[in-house]
């Protein structure tokens, strides 16, 4: 693969996994509704988000901090709805 293009699967890989939670959590706050979401699935994206910004701070990787570090924080607040509102 061309050198270029690496770094840009990279970067649209983290937009993407980044941005596909932000409807989610548009509609939990606008319907208060969570009947329909996993706890453990929620607990485990969570997690898996807060471990991977860990992994990049380790290796200074701002890309994956950056990116890491807004999906957890988009995931945890909808594990706060989660039990907030059931």
């Amino acid at each position: 693969m061309a050198s270029a293009l690496i770094p840009a699967i990279g970067a649209l890989a983290a937009i993407l996994t980044t941005v596909c939670w932000v409807p989610q959590a548009l509609k939990i706050i606008r319907e208060k509704e969570t009947r329909a979401i996993s706890l453990p699935a929620t607990v485990l994206s969570a997690l898996g988000f807060l471990l991977w910004l860990v992994y990049g701070a380790a290796i200074f990787d701002g890309p994956l901090i950056g990116s890491s570090g807004i999906t957890f924080l988009m995931t945890a607040a909808i594990l706060v709805l989660k039990i907030r509102h059931g």
